[in-house]
């Protein structure tokens, strides 16, 4: 995680810089079943890496005791555009958005928070809670699940590894979860928000990651306007975070007030201004990020001879 982090570090300092293509994400819904395909393709300048990510949310595939999301990310040679590598992108994803997150964290949480909720039990839940104890001296963590036997087994998967606390509290309610906390990471997929103002106290930073579309809101609007919000890119989050969607049009946040989270990496806006500041980081995800992790894991599995070569 440590490292995956380092790599986000240096993909969205690019992206912000105008060093990356990285063009909004092609979506086919698939209305039988409430699910979307997504097409995300990058390049990054910087490092000569190009490539893309095919990812599949499908809700209803836990009756098929199948994952919910499936994905997959091929890196192609810039110069030559020959096809380098086939990565599994679910497992990818999880810990680049994690990733993500542990980066936010690192730039935008007070250097003294340790108190940690997690709303969500997923895959997602999982590297968020690795990346933000990768960053932050955590000694207390709560989950909330609405399925109370996923978060169970969310406590019994993650307690103690690594840096996590050796043990995790399940709150009753995200509320229950949230009052408290120092720093909340919310990986739903929820419609409906659900953190509001009355569930966070002055000082706390949030993760919200689970919504990508502009009909999800995990945050109240409310909460978003009362917030410092860093985006991932500005195109993105204008186009498909429904939080922030929502309060432009209302009129309650104006365009030029979104800051990108690589703007913070490269000195060019401020992060946190008071220790009592709710801070936000609103993420859709970029192409650019699976780029640059795809890109990190296939170093390492040359180097450790890890994979398999096959012709095409």
């Amino acid at each position: 995680m440590p490292t995956a982090i380092e790599a986000m570090r240096k993909a969205f300092s690019l992206v912000s810089i105008g060093a990356a293509d990285v063009p909004l994400r092609t979506a086919i819904e698939i209305p039988n079943h409430d699910a979307v395909t997504l097409f995300m393709p990058a390049y990054l300048h910087v490092g000569n890496r190009l490539g893309a990510k095919i990812i599949s949310v499908f809700p209803h595939n836990h009756n098929l005791e199948l994952p919910a999301i499936h994905a997959i990310v091929i890196l192609i040679n810039a110069a030559t555009g020959q096809p380098e590598a086939l990565v599994e992108g679910t497992v990818l994803t999880a810990i680049r958005t994690g990733a993500a997150s542990g980066l936010a964290t690192d730039l935008l949480a007070r250097p003294d928070a340790s108190t940690l909720a997690i709303i969500g039990s997923g895959a997602q839940a999982r590297t968020q809670l690795e990346a933000v104890c990768s960053v932050r001296q955590i000694e207390r963590v709560r989950v909330y699940s609405p399925t109370r036997a996923h978060a169970e087994q969310f406590t019994a998967d993650m307690a103690g590894r690594s840096k996590i606390p050796a043990s995790i509290e399940i709150a009753s309610s995200a509320h229950e979860a949230a009052a408290q906390a120092d720093i909340i990471c919310t990986a739903t997929s929820s419609a409906q928000p659900v953190i509001g103002v009355d569930d966070v106290r002055p000082g706390t930073h949030i993760n919200a990651i689970g919504s990508y579309t502009p009909s999800m809101r995990e945050i109240d609007p409310l909460l978003v306007r009362q917030a410092c919000l860093v985006v991932d890119q500005r195109q993105a989050s204008l186009a498909e975070a429904g939080e922030v969607i929502a309060c432009i049009e209302d009129g309650s946040l104006k365009t030029d007030e979104l800051i990108e989270l690589g703007e913070v990496v490269n000195g060019k806006q401020v992060s946190r201004t008071s220790a009592d500041q709710i801070t936000l980081f609103k993420s859709v995800g970029l192409a650019a990020q699976d780029v640059a992790a795809a890109q990190q894991a296939l170093s390492v599995a040359r180097r450790k001879r890890f994979g398999t070569v096959i012709e095409l």
